[in-house]
């Protein structure tokens, strides 16, 4: 019992002990409630030595211990024990704050997931329309140049046309003057 109960104060002192980059990030809450656990553990360590050294006390006839001895090193291992609870009530509570920071994170995660998706999927529809766009203005150019064309040639045969007539006007009057 002895060496169990040594494990469980080593085991519960490195964990206590160990700085990771985590624990940096800590909020204040925790931080204070790590620093309750630091200190009932410095306790329940000072105990233990007072337990270690009550069972070495011998203050019986011939060496041997009384019932007082006996009662004194009770009372401390009793002590030891109240103190063991509180750190475990403490370390729950710790436990909470972490499991507590654990599905904040990840409801933030699943928030900034969300609003990632949504930032992508209107990228999608403006490139989708981009894209309709973009054909659109293809299309109203070629139609344009089409157009463009056709006003050309039109031009062209009404230039040619006037020319013609202009020609033929000219003509006729020239035979008319010669008649005249």
């Amino acid at each position: 019992m002895k060496f169990s109960i040594r494990i469980l104060v080593l085991s519960l002192i490195i964990f206590s002990g160990f700085k990771t980059y985590a624990f940096q990030n800590d909020t204040s809450a925790y931080q204070t409630q790590r620093q309750k656990i630091n200190m009932l553990l410095a306790e329940r360590s000072a105990r233990f030595g007072q337990y270690d050294l009550s069972l070495s006390a011998r203050s019986g006839i011939f060496g041997l211990q009384t019932k007082n001895d006996l009662k004194n090193s009770n009372e401390i291992l009793r002590s030891i024990i109240l103190n063991d609870n509180n750190i475990f009530r403490e370390l729950k509570v710790l436990m909470n704050y972490k499991d507590q920071e654990v599905s904040q994170v990840q409801s933030n995660e699943a928030n900034s997931r969300k609003r990632i998706e949504a930032y992508m999927q209107t990228i999608k529809k403006l490139q989708d329309e981009n894209e309709t766009l973009r054909h659109n203005v293809d299309e109203t150019d070629k139609k344009t140049g089409t157009f463009t064309l056709i006003n050309i040639v039109l031009g062209a045969l009404f230039l040619a046309a006037l020319i013609y007539i202009f020609a033929l006007h000219k003509k006729i009057n020239t035979i008319n003057n010669l008649k005249t």
